[in-house]
């Protein structure tokens, strides 16, 4: 081609940050738009194995990958009282795919992946208010005036796109929105999550930080709604999670808290509420609870949300395409949100590489070949997502009822 495809990426997550760099590599014209005034991490750290590993050294980040990332083999799940119930060994999981898993802090992960795209083409504070097309080329308005013109517009902007609303929109007025997608702003949830990361913290007073591999703990309560996790990372921090588990009438009066951002303004009163839950200490006799881990928390690193689930049917219009939390939200129980928004940004970026033209019926063609590619694993990726966080749910109250 003697023009690539101009390609403007809507949000600057884990997902628009993967298709920059493919983009970068293979010579196509792209631009990231960021809301934020800064690429934040939020949340506080990822599990990633053999189905990302071989990207990282196709992109030329594996030994600084390695060098942030903390082994994991074993989960530890404990009952309240912080006795050890079970174990789980990932290691012939790892030996059969090849690589190991590991635990590495999101800011870690973000600051990889950012060095690899040129800072120019990262525009922040850019919130986008409307995305429009027409035979020939997209644009974007922002909410600051500006506005940019390109010939695909990739939205990966998150549970609430922005992208997602403007075309599904135009869908609806024109009659061409599936049902199915029609209520796109209420989402269905089970379940809320406060999550938090410590600062680097003093291995004797924290002794489980000086392990060879990530300490991954897992406590299921025999009483309240509530499952909480923890784990350290390489960078001598802990990462805690705690998942309120709702009953159908506190999912029908949160209905009206459902949030779209990791914010921590909501955080507060949730960690009130948790910070007297016992942790273990990996049989090391040491009386800890999340309050202890919340002391050593900056506040700004503390956010709570909402779990939403839902797969979207409608993945594309025309020259607007979405990944990630766009077009497929999963519980994180299953830790496979971030993951499957890196595979679609793989995917897609190939099948950009492949475009012969501008044309819209070109690139029609070709986002309907990358949902055919994504949608089974992802319909995949969502049913352990939600078998595993059923799972958690129903031990909690198998051992409420049983108490």
């Amino acid at each position: 081609m003697s023009s690539r495809p101009t390609v403007l990426i809507v949000g600057a997550g884990l997902g628009g940050l993967s298709l920059a760099i493919i983009l970068e590599r293979a010579d196509i014209p792209y631009k990231i738009f960021e809301r934020s005034p800064a690429i934040k991490p939020l949340g506080s750290a990822l599990s990633l194995g053999a189905n990302i590993i071989p990207f990282f050294k196709q992109i030329g980040i594996y030994d600084e990958f390695i060098q942030e990332a903390a082994v994991r083999y074993t989960t530890q799940v404990y009952g309240e009282n912080c006795g050890l119930d079970f174990m789980f060994d990932s290691r012939p999981a790892a030996e059969m795919g090849g690589h190991d898993g590991y635990i590495i802090s999101r800011p870690a992960i973000y600051d990889i992946l950012c060095k690899r795209i040129p800072a120019h083409k990262i525009y922040l504070s850019k919130r986008v208010l409307k995305a429009k097309q027409d035979e020939k080329e997209v644009v974007i308005t922002c909410a600051d005036g500006s506005f940019y013109y390109g010939h695909i517009i990739v939205g990966a902007d998150g549970t609430y796109s922005g992208v997602r609303q403007s075309i599904y929109r135009e869908m609806k007025l024109q009659g061409r929105l599936p049902k199915g997608d029609d209520d796109q702003q209420r989402l269905p949830y089970n379940c809320t999550c406060l999550v938090g990361q410590t600062r680097p913290l003093d291995s004797k007073e924290f002794p489980e930080l000086d392990m060879p591999e990530s300490s991954f703990d897992c406590v299921l309560s025999s009483d309240k709604p509530y499952t909480w996790i923890t784990f350290t990372t390489k960078s001598n921090t802990i990462c805690w999670m705690v998942v309120h588990h709702l009953d159908k009438i506190s999912f029908k009066t949160n209905d009206s808290f459902r949030n779209s951002e990791w914010g921590h303004e909501a955080a507060a009163s949730m960690c009130n509420d948790v910070r007297d839950l016992p942790i273990p200490s990996g049989g090391r006799g040491i009386s800890r609870t999340l309050g202890t881990l919340m002391e050593h928390t900056d506040m700004n690193l503390i956010s709570k949300v909402t779990l939403e689930e839902k797969i979207f049917e409608t993945w594309f219009d025309g020259r607007i395409v979405l990944l990630g939390d766009a077009c497929h939200k999963m519980n994180p129980a299953g830790g496979q949100g971030a993951l499957n928004a890196m595979q679609d940004a793989i995917t897609l970026a190939n099948w950009i590489n492949v475009l012969k033209s501008n044309d819209v019926n070109d690139i029609k063609r070709i986002f309907q070949e990358y949902k055919n590619e994504r949608y089974p694993h992802v319909m995949d990726a969502f049913g352990s997502s939600r078998m595993f966080s059923r799972i958690i749910a129903k031990v909690n109250d198998a051992k409420e009822k049983e108490r």
